[in-house]
């Protein structure tokens, strides 16, 4: 029951904590939320199941802090690197490897990251993290632009729609691998397209 939920206080308890929460959310990245439970959750932390249920309601909540902790590796890594600079002449590279970067992110995570979108179109508390952290994503990839003298008007709408963009690239060519489709013709397609959302910067 949620009112016998103890937050802890001393150092080997919080570290407890922390590998419960890190233990589940590998579990569940690895063998989906249904195929995995509590008993498992607690024999990969080298813990007691009663243990686990002193800090946590259920594995939803164990979860819902992984995903707070480590989603962000996952999905939104540029978050972690706000301070870019680069010439505006170089902007189709600086592309390139973004996008490259993306794909390696998403190879090293395919199936963590396949488990946690089924479950952002199922599951409210999922979606609200994804949404929320789109939303600063674009914010940030927002202010590095204009740290790099990119025009402010509708720089919103065009971010958002590039992340879509290089998002939609990285699905394609990570998850549904199309046999008839040329990716590098794809990746310059995609490159030209955002090229052309900041063609009044580039000019």
């Amino acid at each position: 029951m949620t009112e016998n939920i103890r937050e802890p206080k001393q150092q080997r308890a919080i570290e407890k904590k922390e590998k419960i929460i890190k233990a589940g959310f590998e579990l569940i990245c690895q063998n989906g939320y249904y195929n995995t439970n509590t008993a498992e959750i607690a024999k990969k932390a080298s813990v007691s199941t009663g243990i686990v249920y002193q800090y946590f309601k259920d594995k939803y909540a164990i979860f819902i802090e992984g995903l707070e902790k480590y989603g962000d590796n996952i999905f939104f890594p540029i978050l972690k690197n706000k301070n870019i600079t680069f010439n505006k002449n170089d902007f189709d590279k600086i592309l390139q490897q973004m996008i490259n970067y993306y794909m390696s992110n998403h190879k090293i995570s395919n199936i963590a990251h396949e488990e946690i979108m089924s479950m952002v179109h199922s599951d409210k508390g999922v979606a609200e993290y994804y949404y929320k952290r789109e939303l600063e994503m674009t914010n940030v990839l927002k202010n590095i632009l204009i740290n790099n003298h990119f025009k402010e008007e509708n720089l919103s709408e065009r971010v958002h729609i590039m992340i879509g963009l290089i998002d939609n690239l990285c699905h394609e060519v990570i998850y549904h691998k199309h046999s008839n489709m040329d990716y590098d013709i794809m990746t310059n397609l995609v490159i030209n397209n955002i090229k052309n959302l900041f063609k009044s910067d580039l000019t």
